[in-house]
């Protein structure tokens, strides 16, 4: 029921000793309006005037009022704590996550670890504020509550004492259910969160190819399956409450009979019978209120649990070398470095790289391409090989002087909600005016900006305008033109998502900015081999040939046949 991670957040000593402090205020302000209400009913059945019970009256409301002061101060805490360390688990998660690199966002889904950050976040910030609220109550008030009835009359005592554990039994019994349920049901919300945002991604190809129906139908398929876990999970919840509901209601009227047969017979004063009937729903409520909130804090220790997982992820150790920019002289060598992924080889490569040169990746989907670039950005880490820099050995690529001098440009860049003149300087903050323009002529961007209602100002992304595969890619291009100081590209496929007719309008924006620079560009397009200074042919996750077009050409190897395939020609 409670996760071990949220023991362990920054302050939870802390903030636990003051909700056990306001619990205890809590239960003595329960006792206190008990006897102030008691006193006044009974002395009013024994025929005294209203007037003279004004004291007891006014000390009910008083009291009244500060057991309601201590939940609005306790809810209070709980906002301000709850907000603070979700604020502090989604910086995490995202540091996580720009740490590791794309890899995590592979084995995740991009939809999960989308909402994840949001959705997943807000339901951890609701389950921290819950769960502390709630354990506290049920675990400290009914105990001085039932303590002064036991005083008031040992017989309610003992019959409330037999009833609460067994409703506690019953509670961890309906709990291992819901939890079940909820399990499956948190399971169903991530595949729909992966299948929609990829659907949605590839809504343009898949109308191209005529899939848009089938791929809806499916959406609709996978809704479904998360509707009906959600129905599931919360007719468990629906049933449980009930159950405690009525089973608490059946232990009050119990008690309520025995002390109405005993107050008819003379063996009870009206003063503690009146007492003892009205703390008994008290003694319960910390069980039922924990009861009516159960499903929500499932939702929450889920997503904890998936956050947890994430941020627990093995990474790679980080190496310090001093690295000077990379220039002309610059020289990176790999040598039989392999990666593994769930412990199934998919990478093994042996090759060096000098100066400033573009260096084309291409091969089938699925020969390792963006395998290579990730490790070559430092996002993999190697489980066996040499890698050198200068000179200088390491065992991965996560260096912090070789990563900050890398642009990494994927299939589809982000678009921050920011205008888009934030969106073109977001890594080059004190670029000018001067300098955003040309970066916007320079990436082809002039009609767009003219178009827009703000120009350079409009805002993009979540409900403002939208913008299609290739501006958001020449939106990253001018981002790579700004940054002047960055000497190392990474394309990871940056067309793969785009007709031809764009690709190649892109094409000509995007050679000017290579020149001077150390690029590798993954690609199973053939077109762009013809301006990289070397290529680098791999399959199944091996370097099956290296050399400069006409030279891989002209061997009539790997290269030349898969150009035959591409190409659908038998003359490459």
């Amino acid at each position: 029921m409670i996760d071990k991670a949220v023991m362990v957040l920054p302050n939870s000593k802390k903030v636990m000793g003051m909700l056990a402090g306001l619990a205890v205020l809590q239960a003595l302000f329960i006792i206190g309006q008990t006897y102030m209400l008691a006193t006044v009913i009974t002395r009013l059945w024994d025929g005294r005037k209203i007037t003279d019970q004004l004291p007891e009256i006014v000390g009910f409301f008083v009291i009244f009022s500060a057991r309601h002061g201590v939940t609005f101060l306790r809810d209070k805490l709980l906002d301000h704590y709850a907000a603070e360390q979700a604020a502090y688990l989604r910086k995490q998660l995202l540091e996580k996550v720009f740490r590791v690199g794309p890899k995590i966002v592979q084995k995740q889904g991009s939809g999960n670890m989308t909402t994840m950050a949001l959705d997943g976040i807000e339901q951890v910030e609701n389950y921290i504020h819950l769960i502390f609220a709630k354990m506290m109550n049920m675990m400290i008030v009914p105990w001085p509550i039932l303590a002064v009835v036991f005083y008031l009359d040992v017989q309610s005592g003992v019959i409330l004492l037999l009833i609460f554990p067994l409703i506690i039994i019953f509670m961890i019994v309906l709990g291992y259910a819901a939890q079940a349920k909820a399990d499956k049901q948190y399971k169903a919300f991530q595949l729909l969160s992966n299948h929609f945002i990829d659907s949605l991604r590839g809504l343009d190809t898949l109308k191209m190819f005529g899939l848009s129906k089938k791929y809806g139908k499916s959406i609709y398929n996978t809704s479904e399956e998360f509707r009906k876990s959600t129905m599931s999970t919360l007719k468990i919840g629906i049933l449980s409450t009930f159950a405690l509901d009525f089973f608490t209601t059946l232990a009050v009227a119990i008690v309520a009979v025995m002390l109405g047969l005993r107050l008819i017979n003379g063996l009870i004063l009206l003063f503690p019978a009146l007492a003892v009937l009205i703390l008994a729903p008290e003694y319960f409520l910390p069980v039922r209120e924990f009861a009516s909130d159960y499903h929500a804090t499932l939702d929450g220790k889920n997503a904890m649990s998936a956050i947890n997982e994430v941020l627990n992820e093995p990474e790679m150790e980080t190496e310090s070398l001093d690295l000077p920019a990379w220039d002309e002289d610059s020289r990176l060598s790999l040598q039989n470095v392999s990666v593994s992924y769930e412990n199934k080889p998919v990478l093994s490569v042996d090759f060096s790289i000098k100066g400033l040169k573009k260096v084309g990746i291409i091969g089938m989907s699925g020969s390792g391409k963006s395998t290579l670039i990730n490790t070559l950005s430092g996002f993999l880490q190697p489980d066996q090989g040499k890698i050198e820099l200068n000179g200088q050995k390491a065992s991965n690529l996560a260096i912090e002087q070789w990563q900050k001098q890398l642009i990494y440009i994927p299939q589809d860049p982000y678009v921050f909600q920011l205008s888009l003149k934030d969106n073109l300087a977001f890594y080059t903050p004190e670029a000018t005016d001067t300098d955003v323009l040309e970066a916007v002529r320079v990436a082809g961007l002039s009609e767009l900006v003219a178009e827009l209602p703000d120009g350079l100002d409009t805002q993009l992304g979540s409900g403002a305008r939208t913008l299609s595969g290739g501006q958001a890619q020449r939106i990253a291009l001018a981002r790579a033109f700004l940054d002047k100081k960055r000497k190392i590209l990474m394309f990871d496929e940056p067309t793969a998502h785009l007709d031809i007719e764009t690709e190649v309008e892109l094409k000509e924006r995007m050679l000017p900015l290579m020149e001077d620079r150390l690029i590798f560009f993954a690609t199973h397009r053939l077109h762009w081999m013809r301006q990289m200074d070397e290529i680098i042919v791999v399959d199944q996750g091996e370097i099956v040939e290296i050399g400069t077009f006409a030279e891989l050409s002209a061997k009539k190897g790997y290269f030349y046949h898969l150009a035959q395939q591409m190409r659908g020609e038998e003359n490459a």
